[in-house]
C-alpha cells in the first residue's frame, strides 16, 4: 500500500476507513491500525477526526489508546522498521555493537531514530523471543540471527540496493 504524505491528511479516506472497520467504539483498534498502514504512523489529525466520528467516543480517548499501545506511533516510520534486540542475551552477546553500526550507517544522530530518507526507522526493544539466535534483529518481520556490526551494513546495504 503506498504512504500518504503525512502533512495531508484525507478525511474522506477516514470516512472509508470507519465504513470498512464499522465505526463503533470497539473497532478502534483496527481503525488505528488501518490508518498507520496508510501513514505509516497516526497523525493527530487523523485521532482526532476518529474521535469527533465514533459515538461515545473523544480524541483524547483516541489519543490514549494510540499512545497505550506499543504497536502504534505518533511519530512517522520509514519503509524499513528495524528492531533491535537489547534484552539480556542478546546484550551480553554483541546487540550495541550492532545498534551503532545501524545508527552510523542510516547516519542516525541526535536522537533521530528514522533516516533522513525516510527509509529506514530503528527501535530498541526488550526482546524478540529468540535469545538462542542473539543478537537478534528483526526488519519488517524478518528477523536476521547471530547478527554483527559488519553483517547488518550488509543488509541495509542490500536493501538500499533494492530501492534504486
Amino acid at each position: 500500500m503506498s504512504v500518504e504524505n503525512p502533512q495531508k491528511i484525507d478525511t474522506s479516506r477516514l470516512d472509508e476507513i470507519l465504513e470498512e472497520c464499522g465505526s463503533k467504539k470497539s473497532n478502534l483498534i483496527a481503525i488505528l491500525q488501518k490508518i498507520q498502514e496508510i501513514y505509516r504512523y497516526l497523525p493527530e489529525e487523523a485521532m482526532t477526526y476518529i474521535g469527533t466520528k465514533i459515538e461515545d467516543l473523544s480524541p483524547a480517548t483516541v489519543f490514549g489508546v494510540a499512545t497505550f499501545y506499543a504497536q502504534f506511533s505518533l511519530e512517522p516510520k520509514g519503509k524499513y522498521e528495524i528492531k533491535v534486540c537489547d534484552g539480556t542475551a542478546c546484550h551480553v552477546r554483541g546487540s550495541m555493537p550492532v545498534l551503532n553500526a545501524i545508527k552510523s550507517r542510516l547516519d542516525l544522530t541526535d536522537g533521530k531514530m528514522t533516516s533522513k530518507d525516510g527509509l529506514f526507522s530503528l527501535e530498541t526493544v526488550s526482546c524478540l523471543g529468540a535469545c538462542g539466535l542473539a543478537p537478534v534483529v528483526v526488519i519488517n518481520e524478518k528477523v536476521y540471527p547471530q547478527m554483527t556490526s559488519d553483517a547488518i551494513k550488509i543488509v541495509i546495504d542490500t536493501l538500499l540496493k533494492e530501492e534504486r
